[in-house]
């Protein structure tokens, strides 16, 4: 083998490997990067049915096995039968267990499956001042959008929160600094 056959083997492995190296990063954020936010291939299934009752969860705010347990009793779903036909909950739960959360911080699985209920959840949201869970137009700790503008996207960026209708000239901000 001549020294210019071997660096063109050499060539062809190094970008082979790095080709390699980019096509998993390519498909990695799904998984792990992108975390709370949306993914582009939400199924119509999803949007028709899950969202039209709550906020349309990103699939990465919880565990593979939380959606897989959430996707599973569908009618015991909360307080509320949710069951759908057999081929939308295929649909979505293939979705979901293909962008679920597999970084640190939603590893653990909280309890009952409550997004509400997980660590970081809890943590972020520590300073919001009890009275405001109770507003008519928040309700409940799940009604992301009242407070967070792109919920439906996906998008809980702090940046581009608003204070929720109800409000009393008092309390200001709905949170405790």
């Amino acid at each position: 083998m001549t020294v210019r056959n071997r660096q063109r083997g050499w060539t062809l492995a190094l970008v082979l490997g790095l080709a390699a190296i980019a096509s998993s990063i390519a498909v990695t954020p799904a998984h792990a990067g992108a975390g709370r936010g949306m993914p582009p291939d939400v199924p119509l299934a999803y949007t028709q049915e899950c969202a039209s009752c709550h906020t349309a969860y990103p699939p990465g705010m919880l565990p593979a096995r939380s959606w897989q347990r959430v996707m599973g009793r569908l009618d015991k779903h909360y307080g509320t039968d949710a069951s759908l036909d057999a081929q939308a909950v295929q649909r979505i739960a293939s979705w979901l267990q293909a962008h679920a959360g597999t970084y640190k911080r939603v590893r653990a699985e909280p309890p009952e499956d409550r997004i509400t209920r997980s660590a970081w959840f809890e943590r972020k949201h520590r300073k919001i001042d009890p009275s405001v869970w109770k507003l008519a137009s928040v309700k409940t700790a799940a009604n992301c959008a009242a407070c967070h503008t792109g919920a439906d996207r996906g998008d809980f960026d702090d940046e581009e929160l608003k204070y929720p209708e109800g409000l009393g000239a008092g309390l200001r901000k709905p949170w405790n600094d």
